[in-house]
């Protein structure tokens, strides 16, 4: 009778490590776990199960990762990996997707991989540019409600940048008038330009021209004009010192000060291009980073809702990669992860320890969205590569039957287990060694040519960008 390793050991083993710590037996640090039987045979390789000498492929269904994606892992587990392998596969497939990276690596590992026949789909959004800024205006909507929209939203990302403590009611509220201002002229306002509406008497004058809301007219006609001196002297600097960061550093100015946007997002997700933003902290800085990458996530998020308004059949799928996501998301959060799905938009998000999502939204005093449970409640597939012991007891409650909280612990580097959403349904946990992306090397030359594409057709001269934001923050003297 011939046994492998595996079927001897059900029969006869060795007593464990608790009570045989005999140097020289190779112990099994964790639970391998067999793939369910319906595992899907068509959709995204995502990697392989090896259980009792079988190989059995994972993947991923094109449906069910409209219920997205999440993954949690200490660094340097494979996080970024397994996105990367994700990535590669939709480049393949033609399909639009956008990357938002606070690292920089994993973009710079990716443009290799894009088939140069989809040169065009490509635009590489890199703020550390500076002699070709691409523009990214906040305050940009089509119609009325499309703005009173972007203003909340525009709201939104000031409290997670500040703090609701900082950036308090009386803020808020001013804050949110004077972005519905700016976006009532024709020509268009940024979000550098509101410290000047506040402090300049004839530039508000100029934008209270335009204003057709009564409500906004209104804080201008009644509140402004009766807000005495002394208010205004407490207010105004306190404001200023808020957004003063953003206009004086000139590589966020020529961002987000421009009028009109590189690119229009929701172009970007019907036609199925290759958004990538290289948001580096080591070269953008940590906050601006921050601001961007909160940015782009609402633009991502007001291009998928006017979906709403073409038919199903129309609707091309997106997929949207978040690394380190508990930066670049605000309470709207939830509606992506709820909605979304109808949209067309597949969310693909990853992190390192639940206490990033654990201390936002619901943990400050009961106000806005707790994002761990907007994410729990709503992520249909789930990775978990090896994470620390506080989160091993939250992540084994998911990872339950199969898994323990010490088999969280102690899995293998590059390896890890999850639970797939299969025709809707969440599968039973099982263990996964994920595809290694980096045993084939890409086309170097292609990467660099089409970053020189992509900055040369949507990034502007930076003489012309200075002098417009310039002349419209009145620092220019004409």
């Amino acid at each position: 009778m011939i046994l492998s390793s595996e079927e001897l050991a059900s029969m006869f083993h060795l007593p464990n490590i608790r009570f045989n710590k005999y140097p020289r037996i190779s112990w099994q640090n964790f639970k391998i776990a067999p793939a369910p039987p319906n595992i899907p045979k068509e959709g995204i390789l995502l990697g392989h199960n090896i259980y009792r000498g079988e190989k059995e492929e994972i993947r991923l269904k094109r449906e069910d990762r409209m219920r997205h994606f999440y993954v949690i892992g200490q660094t340097g587990t494979g996080k970024s990996s397994i996105l990367q392998v994700m990535i590669r596969q939709d480049l393949e497939n033609g399909d639009g997707l956008c990357v938002i990276d606070p690292h920089g690596s994993l973009i710079e590992d990716i443009l290799p991989f894009i088939p140069r026949h989809r040169a065009d789909d490509v635009i590489y959004f890199n703020p550390s540019d500076m002699e070709r800024p691409m523009g990214l205006n906040l305050l940009e909507g089509d119609t009325w409600e499309e703005k009173e929209l972007v203003a909340m939203d525009a709201m939104n990302i000031m409290i997670k940048l500040f703090n609701e403590e900082v950036f308090g009611p009386r803020i808020q509220d001013y804050f949110r008038n004077g972005c519905l201002t700016l976006m009532s002229d024709p020509a268009g306002g940024a979000i550098t330009d509101i410290v000047r509406l506040f402090t300049d008497d004839d530039f508000a004058k100029l934008k209270r021209q335009h204003i057709t809301n009564p409500v906004v007219a209104s804080f201008w006609d009644h509140q402004m004009a009766k807000t005495g001196a002394r208010e205004k002297q407490e207010m105004i600097p306190y404001f200023s010192a808020k957004f003063g960061q953003f206009v004086t550093n000139t590589m966020m100015r020529n961002i987000i000060g421009q009028a009109k946007s590189a690119f229009n997002f929701y172009d970007v997700m019907q036609n199925k291009k290759i958004l990538l933003m290289n948001l580096s902290k080591g070269t953008v800085g940590e906050i601006n980073s921050k601001l961007l990458g909160l940015i782009i996530v609402q633009k991502i998020q007001m291009a998928t809702l006017r979906r709403e308004k073409i038919k199903k059949s129309e609707r091309s799928d997106f997929f949207l990669y978040i690394d380190e996501f508990q930066n670049y998301v605000t309470d709207s959060i939830e509606s992506i992860l709820s909605e979304a799905r109808k949209y067309r938009l597949s969310l693909n998000i990853a992190h390192q320890y639940l206490a990033q999502i654990s201390d936002q939204g619901g943990g400050k005093g009961g106000k806005g969205v707790d994002l761990k449970s907007a994410v729990f409640g709503n992520v249909g597939t789930m990775m978990c590569f090896k994470v620390g012991a506080q989160d091993a007891e939250e992540m084994a409650k998911e990872m339950a039957p199969v898994f323990s909280d010490q088999d969280l612990i102690n899995i293998d580097k590059f390896k890890a287990v999850m639970k797939l959403s299969i025709d809707t349904q969440p599968s039973r946990p099982f263990s996964i060694i994920p595809v290694n992306p980096y045993t084939v090397e890409g086309d170097m030359e292609a990467a660099e040519a089409f970053k020189q594409l992509s900055r040369l057709k949507y990034g502007r001269d930076r003489e012309f960008v200075d002098r417009e934001i310039l002349r419209r923050l009145g620092a220019s003297g004409t």
